[in-house]
């Protein structure tokens, strides 16, 4: 499906599966309200400072999230393990 954003007040035309197409207007819309948030505490810059400020916050908030989701799933094998040592030892 061929459909046209608005990020920052310029439009983008993408091609995003049909599946997708609300995901993708959610996530401009998280975007645009980050770029308002910065414009309110940032004024005078430019819109080009405001989308950087907004990727860095993404990108930010993406290396947390990989970063829990390992840790996370370090700590589960870690359970798992100890599980499957309780289950491997015989019942006296």
């Amino acid at each position: 499906v061929n459909i046209n954003v608005l990020i920052g007040e310029r439009p983008y035309p993408l091609k995003v599966a049909k599946a997708d197409e609300e995901k993708v207007r959610n996530a401009v819309q998280l975007v645009n309200d980050k770029i308002k948030e910065y414009q309110k505490l940032y004024e005078g810059k430019d819109k080009q400072d405001y989308l950087a400020m907004c990727l860095l916050n993404f990108a930010a908030q993406s290396v947390n999230a990989q970063t829990e989701v390992y840790q996370n799933n370090r700590l589960m094998e870690e359970k798992l393990a100890q599980l499957e040592q309780l289950l491997a030892t015989p019942v006296k």
